[in-house]
């Protein structure tokens, strides 16, 4: 056969594939009608188990927990907990920036306690400044948030020898019962102990729990889970007694039973991991429904069988720490995240039984440096390599308290924890009739429910990273206690990249929400004027609401018709009342349903006991009775407040009001604009970089050693000297393609990044220049065998390295104060 016979094949076989995609399309849009049978009663919560600590405060409140769920004074409670490492971070901005995790939605701060910050040389600890761990519990307690310290002493945090201080590995077996080791550990748990004597919960203070070690897994002599007990031992001994006790539950973990609770995670690709091109599937966008652990969490031990987790699955709630708000990047492997990458991991945990959604990291820092750096590195025997300073980790607030885009989209699931927490953490999980067969299973429906009773929550999930899924067409059939409800009257379109969680028989304040195909928010109590439930549209899917009026009459604007019962109103998304149910002798309840994009600006907070919803492009948290809006290089502020403020309000700039926006109260404000400069000057080109060498407890490859910075292109950075004198802060933006850029001020090593495509900012405050500013890139090589994504992957042409910065700028920050 010549070659001019083979193209009708080729054709033919073209078509064929066109019409088997066509076909897989057409399969993935026909109408399925999800089946879940919520009917059978839940068992009762079982306590007991769990030995708590000193769990009640001196006025009387008392927390608990039992095999399914927290409590709080004998209610279920559901909190929101995130990490923030202060001693990554100035002590100066450490309230401005706890208040804005409390804006987000966080209730409950954890930290570690880094040996090696505390205790470089035997016996000298450092407890100031930056190390002040007593201001920073203190300063918790002030702005209403809880505190679970992470005692360690072995911490992994991408630190340097996981956290303990080199003069203890170098003398001494650790991680043990060594009765050397003990002494040690012992002295440094009593320095916590004074640390935090007088904050614990049951002085009434705002540390609620501790936890002991990290991704333990040893199981030889004097470890295992003798090991935990002996820690949790010497932490009593310190003073240190608290309502909960916690180890990290993943990949093995060794405990003693009941005299700990486990909490998990799981994070949406591994930088950890030695491939250099997309991983497969993570687990973490599939439900679980036997199984708390989502995949690889990067444990520096190896596990060898199932862990005391695994058989505690029916005694401990299921609680979560390390879920990652964002990534780390590793030398061999710096995957970019994006929001939806993050925020869609939150229908999935929580759609699979999560009673405690805890993050790591949610705020960003930079590591101190002591005698040497104190980062995660190869050299040290670590099995990652990690910047020597910074501590980004593409976390929702950043190392200088910038707003990263993930931050809106985590908002709306963190005020619906705090605000049907409770209703949701007793519902039990329960199974779909169709479930995929694995997480590489990408065409069959994503769905879980939580029920209890006759009301439920539905889970639904269609994105999974970097991977395309088929839209799908959806109807639910959740049978409950009280009947089988199918919603929406209509599928619904669920397209690739959606991810939701619908209400199911939803008690709006005495009327029954039977469904809806929007996400509650919040309820908000605005007096008067009534009360207010927030839900947030999915984006691409129409909103359909479903309520049991009885005798209540319903105004909206909205079409409406009747179904068994049920007034159906097809709301567009707005900022005006989707609705608003009126009884005789009750209070108005209103219905307020967002956009999504306008939910992602949503801020909810409070001024002088009144709670407020606030609308604004800007970042915006509430801080010492105040609303505070800082902007990236926008001079124009503007937001939007509900209920009405009863006076106009004032503030550190001239205020303008722009009427109403719907509901909410519109001003906005133009700062005087500040022009920034920053430029590069080129000091030396780029040497030949050596090949990048592979080995360490990885066999992958590994951070160049520091020899290799003879070969680096250097520029100086000019940057205004009194850039700081009209503006909040200023971000010095670098952009570079290379391996590794480093800024120094004079010789001293300020910050520095792995390039990745992702944006390397750094606030003038936080780098305290005193001389002059200059950037080392070391060249990246073409046969580098690291992962950078496929679209940030520079093209070589025919160079054999790349070593370039492409511009340097310095972006104000501005800041809008506002008093209500």
């Amino acid at each position: 056969m010549n070659k001019g016979s083979k193209r009708p094949a080729m054709a033919l076989a073209a078509a064929f594939a066109i019409m088997q995609l066509q076909a897989m399309t057409m399969q993935a849009m026909a109408a399925q009608v999800i089946g879940v049978d919520a009917s059978a009663p839940a068992a009762n919560p079982v306590t007991g188990h769990l030995q708590l600590g000193a769990a009640t405060t001196p006025r009387g409140s008392v927390l608990g927990a039992n095999n399914r769920y927290l409590t709080l004074d004998g209610q279920p409670w559901m909190p929101v907990m995130g990490e923030f490492h202060y001693s990554r971070s100035p002590a100066a901005t450490w309230e401005a920036e706890l208040a804005k995790m409390k804006a987000a939605g966080i209730t409950v701060v954890a930290s570690y306690v880094i040996w090696n910050h505390h205790e470089p040389k035997d016996g000298a600890f450092d407890w100031q400044g930056d190390r002040d761990l007593r201001r920073f519990v203190q300063l918790c307690g002030k702005l209403g948030l809880k505190a679970i310290v992470r005692v360690g002493p072995w911490v992994h945090g991408e630190v340097r020898y996981g956290g303990i201080p080199d003069w203890v590995v170098d003398g001494m077996r650790t991680r043990g019962d060594d009765p050397q080791y003990l002494r040690h550990v012992a002295r440094l748990y009593r320095e916590i102990g004074a640390q935090l004597k007088g904050s614990l919960w049951k002085d009434g203070g705002p540390v609620i729990g501790l936890q002991l070690e990290n991704e333990y897994n040893l199981n030889g002599p004097g470890e295992g889970a003798g090991h935990i007990a002996t820690l949790k031992k010497l932490a009593l001994r310190a003073g240190m007694d608290v309502p909960f006790y916690t180890v990290t539950g993943w990949d093995g973990a060794q405990y003693p039973s009941g005299q700990v609770t486990p909490v998990f995670g799981g994070y949406v690709d591994e930088p950890w991991a030695v491939s250099t091109t997309e991983l497969p599937p993570k687990e973490t966008y599939a439900f679980r429904f036997d199984s708390r652990v989502s995949g690889d969490l990067g444990a520096q031990t190896k596990s060898h069988g199932p862990g005391t987790a695994e058989s505690d699955i029916d005694k401990t709630p299921f609680l979560g720490a390390e879920y990652g708000a964002g990534l780390p990047f590793m030398y061999r492997r710096r995957p970019v995240v994006s929001p939806d990458d993050i925020a869609s991991m939150l229908p999935v945990q929580l759609g699979s039984g999560v009673n405690l959604m805890g993050y790591y990291m949610f705020h960003g820092g930079r590591n101190p440096v002591g005698a040497t750096t104190l980062e995660e590195s190869s050299i040290s025997g670590g099995y990652n390599d990690t910047p020597a300073i910074n501590y980004d980790f593409q976390a929702p607030l950043g190392p200088d308290g910038q707003q990263r885009p993930v931050l809106g989209y985590l908002r709306p699931f963190h005020y619906f924890i705090a605000g049907f927490g409770n209703r949701l953490a007793p519902m039990t999980v329960r199974k779909p009739d169709v479930t995929p067969s694995g997480p590489a299973d990408l065409r069959t429906p994503r769905v879980a429910v939580r029920s209890n009773g006759d009301s439920a929550f539905v889970f639904v999930n269609n994105h999974v990273r970097q991977y395309p899924m088929p839209a799908q067409s959806l109807q639910f059939d959740v049978k409950l206690v009280g009947g089988t409800v199918r919603f929406p009257r209509r599928a619904v379109d669920v397209p690739d990249g959606a991810y939701a969680i619908w209400p199911v028989n939803f008690d709006l304040d005495g009327t029954r929400l039977r469904h809806a195909t929007a996400q509650p928010v919040a309820r908000l109590d605005a007096g008067t004027d009534g009360i207010t439930y927030v839900f947030a549209a999915t984006e691409g899917i129409p909103v359909e609401l479903a309520l049991e009026a009885d005798s209540a009459t319903i105004d909206t604007p909205a079409p409406r018709s009747m179904q068994d019962g049920a007034t159906i109103a097809d709301v567009t998304p707005g900022t005006s009342r989707a609705l608003t149910i009126r009884r005789a002798g009750a209070t108005p309840v209103h219905l307020l349903v967002l956009p999504a994009a306008q939910a992602r600006q949503l801020v909810i907070g409070e001024v002088a006991g009144q709670r407020y919803l606030v609308l604004s492009g800007q970042q915006a948290w509430f801080e010492g009775g105040k609303l505070h809006l800082r902007s990236v290089g926008d001079a124009a502020m503007r937001f939007a407040v509900y209920p009405a403020l009863s006076r106009a309000p004032k503030a550190d700039h001239a205020l303008r009001a722009r009427g109403a926006d719907g509901v909410f109260q519109a001003y906005e404000a133009t700062l005087p604009a500040v022009r920034l400069t920053a430029t590069a000057t080129p000091l030396r080109e780029a040497r030949p970089a050596p090949a990048v060498m592979k080995g360490g407890l990885a066999k992958a490859a590994i951070q160049p050693i520091p020899e290799a910075w003879r070969t680096a292109a250097t520029w100086r950075i000019d940057v205004q000297r009194d850039a700081l004198k009209h503006v909040d802060d200023a971000l010095l933006q670098v952009d570079f393609t290379g391996d590794i850029g480093r800024l120094f001020d004079g010789t001293r090593l300020a910050d520095d990044w792995y390039y990745s495509g992702y944006g390397w900012q750094a606030g003038l405050k936080a780098l305290a220049l005193k001389h002059e500013l200059s950037l080392a890139v070391l060249p990246l090589r073409a046969d580098a065998p690291v992962y950078i994504a496929k679209e940030a992957r520079p093209d070589f042409g025919a160079q054999t390295q790349i070593a370039r910065v492409n511009k340097v700028s310095l972006t104000p920050v501005y800041k809008l104060t506002i008093t209500p």
